[in-house]
């Protein structure tokens, strides 16, 4: 089998740059391309990708720009594996990774795949803190890659993988700016393709490097909940209008407390605090859970707005 690494890439030479230096570095003897599609970029990253011409069998193309979700389109219908992986730009593949995919297809072969994403010892305390929010059994309930779910789990884009057969019966992503990953799990679902998560799959993933780049990340996470509600009515879960109803919560918390009950006050207090000693016992830095608790509260805040937009709001 076959395997096409396919990157979109918008304005981001120097992340294309370690990612392709870590893809130099596979363990892994079968052979793999590489396909950068440059999504209309500005910044280009032609003479960065001229670098691995030697090392990699490795195409650039460049197309207008039309999001990532026409861009991993683009990249699947020009390659020649017949197993598609999926990466974002701002993520490093560990050495073992295509080593561990290729052993658990080997295993249990399923036409789509999502694999975790972890923080990189060399992050930033902030890149670490985003990935700790974002990746929590506390905030998330460890849905994005911590556990287990052979046939129901939901791959992300920035680490997935999808068969040639799978992509040519659903045509790939959707024109969603958001949520797209989402709508694609849902339709290999309905054309009885299995999904799987693939533990030992993980990618160093970068996020975003600001709280206000975070914000607007989720805050689009949010939005898309409620469209695929509607268009998927049967995946509807009430859990997903938890950040919105935390957020609220916050608010009605603060306005008793001005009454003097400070009882809802002091429950979220402890949350924070729980956050706070989880994120020091997993990253051992002060820093870095110290601003876990900004970064958890700016992901409910953007994602419980942006749902609440989108589901009393929709943009038409």
């Amino acid at each position: 089998m076959k395997y096409s690494i396919i990157i979109p890439v918008y304005n981001r030479p120097t992340e294309i740059d370690e990612l392709l230096e870590s893809l130099t570095k596979q363990d892994f003897s079968n052979n793999f391309e590489v396909l950068i599609i440059e999504d209309g970029s500005t910044e280009k990253s032609e003479v960065v990708v001229g670098k691995y011409k030697n090392q990699l069998d490795i195409n650039y193309f460049f197309k207008e720009n039309s999001g990532a979700g026409a861009s991993r389109n683009f990249g699947m219908q020009h390659a020649t594996g017949d197993y598609y992986i999926i990466l974002d730009s701002d993520v490093i593949v560990p050495s073992q990774y295509l080593y561990e995919v290729n052993k658990a297809l080997e295993i249990n072969f399923t036409d789509a795949f999502g694999g975790p994403d972890a923080a990189h010892k060399s992050f930033t305390a902030l890149q670490k803190a985003i990935n700790y929010s974002m990746t929590s059994v506390l905030t998330t309930g460890g849905i994005r890659g911590k556990k287990q779910a052979v046939g129901t789990f939901q791959p992300r884009s920035f680490n997935l993988g999808l068969s040639k057969v799978a992509f040519n019966k659903t045509q790939g992503f959707s024109k969603m700016k958001n949520g797209e990953d989402i709508d694609l799990t849902f339709r290999l679902w309905e054309n009885g393709f299995e999904t799987q998560l693939i533990e030992k799959a993980f990618v160093y993933h970068k996020r975003r490097s600001s709280i206000q780049q975070f914000f607007k990340q989720t805050f689009g996470f949010g939005t898309a909940r409620p469209i695929l509600n509607k268009k998927y009515p049967e995946t509807a879960k009430p859990t997903y209008w938890f950040p919105s109803l935390f957020i609220i919560g916050i608010d009605v918390s603060i306005i008793l407390a001005v009454f003097g009950y400070n009882q809802l006050l002091y429950c979220y207090g402890f949350y924070f605090l729980l956050i706070f000693l989880d994120s020091l016992f997993q990253n051992k830095n002060v820093q870095v859970a110290f601003l876990s608790m900004f970064t958890s509260l700016t992901q409910f805040l953007g994602y419980g707005l942006g749902f609440l937009e989108s589901q009393f709001y929709p943009k038409k």
